[in-house]
């Protein structure tokens, strides 16, 4: 079969090409991009030929998918697929992968990097001293003995869970489902409206879709406490981020860790949150290091070769 790797997936060519080396000794035709198609044509043209398409977050609308006359189906390196035009794969009869679980680690550790200098004010005493500055005016706490609320217990949740809980927090979760990861913490399940009242830390782990769509706006802002400090390392479109913006500017909310917004990283000028209070911003990294970046590669192989094997594995559709 033909597999095209559509775009970059942060791994070196060479090192790529090993990680797909099963594929090729069994036979199969590989070609990887290692550029972004710079638009829709150009993408129609990379997988016209393809039966296998590798991406990682282009967005793959209804008209490429459509198009690719041999496409069975697509692994996508990345959690998230709502970039995928889902409606025209199932129509296709199209089976999506994800690479689920590839950045566990790399986003958990952010969440607690950006509580951590929300907190301690890393980068602005770090600004300070080089102004030849001191403290003077900054509040400084310390993480033990906080209340985490984690919205969200899947993977990632858990995982950011557990390292808050190392560092003496108590752990708070809401979703569908409790996790015995969590209860083994000693966290304790809440609807959202207590989660958002009690604790001091809030961290967002819910996927982006339409139930999820703007679930934290004005009122849930105005729920939580003064002092709260808000993390949002899943997806922007989840938050009201103009709510977001305005709980920050009057004080609501004590400050705000960001890494995700409604577009993608470049933001535009008039972006709410480039004007917002005591808010730590990253250009969507939580999930970019060098060892997560290897292991989603690692894991789109083993959904093609599950594939390939009549037994397919993280299907998300």
């Amino acid at each position: 079969m033909n597999i095209t790797v559509l775009e970059p997936l942060a791994v070196k060519k060479d090192l790529l090409r090993d990680i797909f080396k099963k594929l090729t000794d069994s036979g199969h035709e590989l070609e990887i991009y290692d550029t972004i198609a710079k638009d829709e044509d150009e993408q129609i043209e990379r997988m016209k030929d393809t039966d296998i398409l590798v991406i990682a977050n282009s967005p793959i609308g209804a008209k490429a998918i459509k198009s690719a006359k041999n496409l069975k189906t697509i692994a996508v390196a990345f959690t998230g697929f709502d970039h995928v035009d889902m409606e025209a794969c199932e129509e296709r009869n199209i089976l999506v992968s994800n690479a689920s679980g590839y950045a566990n680690t790399a986003v958990a550790e952010l969440a607690v990097g950006m509580a951590l200098d929300l907190y301690r004010n890393i980068i602005s005493m770090d600004e300070k001293t080089r102004e030849l500055k001191t403290k003077s005016g900054y509040r400084f706490r310390e993480l033990r003995g906080k209340k985490v609320g984690i919205i969200g217990t899947g993977a990632i949740g858990c995982e950011t869970a557990k390292l808050f809980h190392a560092f003496g927090c108590e752990i708070l979760a809401y979703s569908n489902s409790e996790k015995k990861e969590i209860l083994d913490l000693g966290g304790k399940y809440l609807s959202l409206e207590d989660l958002l009242k009690q604790s001091d830390i809030v961290s967002l782990h819910l996927p982006y879709n339409k139930s999820t769509e703007r679930l934290i706006g004005e009122n849930e802002f105005k729920l939580m406490k003064k002092d709260v400090i808000f993390i949002n390392c899943a997806r922007g479109q989840i938050v009201d981020n103009e709510a977001l913006k305005d709980a920050l500017n009057n004080s609501l909310i004590a400050g705000a860790g960001i890494d995700v917004f409604d577009i993608e990283p470049p933001l535009l000028e008039n972006d709410p949150l480039l004007s917002a209070k005591n808010t730590l911003l990253s250009p969507h990294i939580a999930y970019f290091t060098e060892e997560s970046m290897i292991k989603r590669a690692e894991i789109t192989l083993e959904n093609i070769e599950a594939f390939l094997n009549n037994k397919p594995i993280n299907v998300v559709s």
